[in-house]
């Protein structure tokens, strides 16, 4: 376990300067359980650092040369030593994406201002970047976190972020020993409400003699000077010092005007019992459970607030023992959270194998019509679920058209919503090894990627049946659809060889269309059928019926066949004008055929068939296809029938419509092979075990 905390370019993490960020990771070092795994890395010109463990990055300035960008590199030379498990990266949301892109460290980003002010998080797609390259993001209050999902829906991601507060040291507290004393810490400016405070304190100072002030900060951008007897002005003193004032003060102001992304100061002051008045601006009021509100910024009503707590001592004592008794951010409390964090992203991710009986937990997303009242009830959704089942899997499955379309609504107009809630607290609940997307076009990206990167185990994966020859009919639609999820997505199956599609996808395999022995069961090549050759088109899938006027290539082509084909028996469907087929009567039709046309749209192209060939092959028809499918690399001529052209194509019709004993034993031995080997349940073994990255044995016929 190696981690990697990387400072701000420039942060002190000193003894005498020290910020915000470098009293936060100093503090939970001491008490992380990884603090020998961890090292700190920033650049800084003091050199009483405050840990051993921290790495100094000198980088001398040059002119011309980004100071930012020579620093990152130089902490990119310790990875190659290294080699971090995990890169913590504070406050600097564009150091993200080099560090992302150079090791292969798990990024968590810690925020500890507004991210809509910093490089690198000021825009939605930035953010929306972040979210896809971090593990995890942590804020420093609720504020900030609301700031950073401004126009991002939060819901899709509330597993990837979490609030860490700053912390301190809770001290013993003698209350009795509690001064006269009203503090102000931090930025001596009027974001900071310093001219509301000098104001106010010189006034009450004046009223009220027996009562003292120290101011503990510097400004040398503006300057702001308030003199009095008993006010102390410190300029910047190391936080020792400050928790030392704090242990003696009654009253601490934080009067901010700017929006406070978490507040350090009234932090330390509650720990240490003070009663503590803050404005309500950004994250003041989440550093106290019993906060002080100064509702009016100006310094007459903080000399009322004031005044009203230095008149009533036992209201002032009462609060000041609430609110050390109700402090809670612990360095202890804190350094252990963030401990657990840690801890859950170095998870030993699960070792699955098949052939000792471990099997995998599967969610499968698709369409599986139950819509359509079982009118397709033979689709290769149904067929791959039940490959799954068989391999013994823990398949959980979920029809994702199904469900937008019964959860339509007028609050979620395309049910897209309901289906992408149900996912990802499904995952949450289910906590599966796979989730495995067949066309599930409307599951959301983003969820995805929320949900892969809090699971850290998960694996996804996505089949795609339709044809991507660029000749082909959608070929833009399919492509758009199948690179739509490929960066979110470990693995992609296709029915087509990837080697001949003109485009890139990685870690891309070919799938063939698998047939089920519960739902391809015939033997028809035993059968006596009247007709020689079935051909359908799926014209209407989801209306059920013929769409009027549309026509395709394939039509045309069997115009042709039937005018060189004399005397042979067709029965067609889903074209001149009559209806498309589905369910039983489909079964019922091509059992009485000898013969089976594959024939699919467009051009031909390696490998790629409809998955009519799984119930032509699987149900014991004599198939016929083009031979430039190349599906001769899986099948000879003994079982299977291959064309090279219209001429070719109906000499073969007319010659095996004649042999019926040639015909049979061809048609026999193809249905065996295929159901030897492009079954469904071998089709699934492969998926899963490309899918998880399972080295085995297996030797799948269609890998070459």
């Amino acid at each position: 376990m190696k981690i990697a905390i990387l400072l701000p370019y420039k942060e002190n993490y000193s003894m005498k300067y020290s910020g915000a960020v470098s009293i936060h990771v100093k503090n939970l070092l001491k008490h992380s359980k990884f603090k020998k795994d961890i090292k700190i890395y920033g650049s800084t010109e003091y050199r009483d650092y405050l840990s051993k463990n921290y790495i100094n990055l000198d980088i001398k300035r040059k002119i011309l040369q980004s100071s930012n960008k020579r620093y990152l590199n130089r902490f990119l030379d310790y990875y190659e030593k290294s080699k971090w498990n995990i890169v913590e990266i504070h406050n600097r949301p564009n150091y993200v994406n080099k560090i992302s892109e150079n090791t292969s460290s798990k990024i968590i980003l810690y925020f500890h201002n507004n991210p809509i002010n910093l490089s690198g998080s000021k825009s939605i797609n930035e953010r929306l970047k972040l979210l896809k390259k971090c593990v995890l993001i942590l804020f420093n209050s609720h504020w900030t976190k609301k700031n950073f999902f401004k126009g991002i829906d939060e819901n899709l991601y509330k597993e990837k972020v979490d609030i860490v507060y700053q912390s301190t040291k809770k001290s013993k507290v003698n209350f009795s020993k509690k001064q006269n004393l009203i503090t102000f810490i931090g930025k001596l400016n009027t974001s900071k409400g310093y001219d509301i405070f000098g104001k106010a304190i010189i006034k009450i100072l004046e009223k009220y003699p027996s009562w003292k002030s120290i101011v503990i900060g510097d400004e040398p951008r503006e300057k702001l000077f308030f003199n009095h007897k008993n006010l102390k002005i410190y300029s910047f003193k190391e936080n020792k010092f400050v928790l030392n004032v704090l242990k003696k003060t009654s009253i601490s102001v934080a009067c901010s005007r700017w929006e406070e992304p978490f507040g350090r100061s009234s932090l330390e002051a509650n720990s240490l019992g003070c009663l503590t008045i803050i404005t309500n601006r950004g994250g003041l009021p989440e550093t106290t459970k019993n906060p002080i509100i100064l509702k009016k910024l100006d310094h007459v009503s903080l000399i009322s607030l004031i005044e009203k707590y230095i008149l009533n001592k036992s209201l002032r004592i009462k609060i000041q023992k609430l609110n050390y008794k109700n402090f809670y951010l612990t360095n202890e409390f804190v350094s252990k959270q963030t401990d657990k964090i840690r801890s859950k992203l170095i998870e030993i991710k699960k070792i699955i194998n098949i052939k000792k009986n471990i099997k995998p937990k599967i969610i499968h997303i698709t369409n599986f019509n139950i819509r359509h009242f079982g009118r397709l009830q033979f689709n290769t959704s149904v067929r791959i679920n039940n490959g799954l089942i068989r391999n013994g899997c823990n398949v959980l499955s979920i029809s994702d058209r199904d469900l937008i379309n019964l959860k339509k609504s007028l609050i979620d107009t395309s049910g897209e919503k309901y289906l992408n809630n149900l996912i990802e607290n499904t995952v949450n609940n289910f906590k599966p090894d796979l989730i495995i997307l067949g066309h599930a076009d409307k599951v959301n990206n983003q969820m995805l990627q929320s949900i892969r990167d809090e699971h850290n185990h998960l694996k996804i994966s996505q089949w795609f049946l339709d044809p991507l020859n660029k000749d082909g009919p959608d070929y833009k639609k399919n492509k758009e659809r199948i690179l739509d999820k490929i960066d979110v997505v470990d693995s992609t199956f296709i029915t087509t060889d990837p080697k001949s599609i003109k485009f890139k996808t990685d870690n891309t395999f070919f799938i063939p269309n698998p047939c089920d022995k519960s739902l391809d069961n015939l033997k028809i090549y035993n059968y006596k059928p009247e007709n020689d050759l079935f051909y359908a088109i799926s014209h209407g899938v989801h209306r059920g019926v013929l769409r009027q006027g549309k026509k395709d290539d394939r039509e045309i082509f069997i115009s042709k066949l039937l005018n060189k084909c004399h005397g042979i028996k067709f029965d067609l469907y889903g074209m001149f004008n009559k209806q498309p087929i589905w369910g039983n009567e489909f079964l019922k039709k091509i059992s009485n055929s000898k013969m089976g046309l594959n024939l699919s749209r467009g051009k031909p192209i390696k490998y790629y068939s409809s998955d009519r060939i799984a119930q032509l092959m699987g149900n014991g028809l004599l198939t016929l296809i083009d031979k430039q499918t190349f599906y001769g690399d899986f099948f000879n001529n003994n079982e299977m029938v291959f064309y090279e052209n219209l001429d070719d194509l109906s000499e073969k019709i007319n010659k095996y419509s004649k042999d019926d004993k040639l015909r049979r034993k061809i048609a026999k031995n193809g249905h065996n092979k295929y159901h030897k080997f492009f079954n469904s349940e071998i089709l699934a073994r492969f998926i899963i075990e490309r899918s998880l990255g399972i080295n085995t044995k297996n030797k799948f016929l269609w890998e070459k």
